[in-house]
């Protein structure tokens, strides 16, 4: 497949999950996405399980090019701004005040590069009385609202996945790419602050919306209860899950593939407003039901009545679902050191061709040299 962005030079001094993310995106459309990193060490995500390989680092780091820089070094940030002066787009993720140390501020690189979109990614934002606490996918998370929608009534923990890191990044991503299309008609590039508090607010936004609309604050049942959503385990203990939402005809398909049709004159369930009532009941009435049957029998019935459905899979399985297979979602690629590294592709088809070709995650500084000679030949070139 075409590589969209392959004209573009993105440099980033990312750790974590944030500011990788959102280079990767632009990894994934074909930018050349330059990772600098701390000699020794790296991005810390590489040691989360030991090594400098971690399954952490590797999710957020495919289709790069890794160099290690010193950028406190004056022979090394040398080399970091010749990067710089010939990149489209930079970004970071440091707390307000810690790029400029590095000589990775805005004004110091903009000098080098005019035509520079600068992407700064921090937790609370450059500004307020927030700005310096330091925040994580949790943090932003909770102080966005959204951590209570996903957190259990009882007995509450966290749970699920970072989502608050990867959405920044998307949102990261997305703010970069028009600052690009807008630097075609003006030539200049933009400063681009995103905060994951602003990400996950706007991420949040039905939340917010009912609230200032209706005065609702939403809690974690509130969306599955009003789009009649369930997830039910089988027989086999694999689970179900399916999303009624308003077409009756999902209701009475629902009824027919269960077997459970006398629901129907039930007042408590007769109607859409009175199933949203006494979900609770539903649920009781409908969990004995989906324990008689393996999970593949229930999938064959609910899809003969046309009810919107999947498996509840696991991550060992969802990808050899032959939709998913059909997809080609999941995409083998090689290291020369590491061997084969399987990972998900972009989710993107342009003219009905999806972009099967992957670069592994690099090891530190694998490409150091190459990227220190190219810039070296330039160099040589422009005396």
């Amino acid at each position: 497949m075409v590589k969209i962005l392959r004209d573009i030079r993105v440099v980033e001094m990312g750790t974590y999950i944030t500011g990788p993310a959102a280079a990767m995106h632009l990894a994934d459309l074909g930018a050349d996405v330059v990772k600098v990193e701390r000699p020794g060490e790296g991005d810390p995500f590489r040691a989360f399980k030991g090594g400098l390989y971690s399954p952490h680092y590797q999710t957020y780091n495919r289709n790069k090019r890794s160099i290690a820089l010193d950028t406190t070094s004056p022979e090394d940030r040398a080399v970091f701004h010749d990067l710089v002066r010939d990149a489209d787009v930079f970004i970071q993720n440091f707390r307000p005040g810690v790029a400029e140390k590095l000589g990775a501020g805005e004004e110091e690189l903009r000098a080098l590069n005019p035509r520079l979109v600068y992407c700064a990614i921090s937790g609370f934002g450059r500004t307020g009385p927030a700005r310096d606490r330091p925040a994580y996918d949790t943090v932003a998370q909770a102080a966005s609202g959204y951590l209570r929608l996903v957190t259990p009534p009882v007995s509450p923990r966290v749970i699920g996945p970072a989502l608050a890191d990867a959405v920044t990044g998307q949102y990261a991503a997305l703010g970069i790419l028009a600052a690009i299309v807008e630097r075609t008609r003006t030539g200049t590039g933009r400063r681009l602050d995103v905060s994951m508090l602003e990400a996950m607010s706007h991420f949040n936004l039905d939340s917010f919306t009912h609230y200032f609309a209706v005065g609702e604050v939403m809690g974690p049942l509130s969306r599955p209860v009003v789009s009649q959503s369930y997830t039910f385990a089988c027989s086999d203990d694999k689970w179900i899950a399916f999303h009624l939402s308003s077409p009756t005809k999902f209701w009475t398909g629902l009824l027919a593939a269960t077997g459970q049709e006398r629901l129907a004159q039930d007042p408590r369930f007769a109607e859409r407003l009175e199933r949203i009532k006494h979900q609770d009941a539903l649920i009781e009435i409908l969990t004995p039901v989906f324990r008689t049957r393996t999970r593949d029998e229930w999938c064959a019935r609910l899809d003969a009545q046309g009810v919107p459905y999947a498996p509840a899979y696991d991550a060992n399985e969802a990808l050899d679902d032959p939709q998913a297979r059909h997809l080609q979602i999941a995409v083998t690629t090689r290291h020369p050191e590491h061997g084969e590294v399987r990972t998900v592709r972009a989710p993107y088809s342009f003219d009905g061709e999806p972009d099967l070709d992957v670069l592994p995650p690099p090891t530190l500084d694998e490409h150091g040299a190459e990227i220190r000679a190219a810039l070296a030949e330039k160099k040589k070139k422009s005396l």
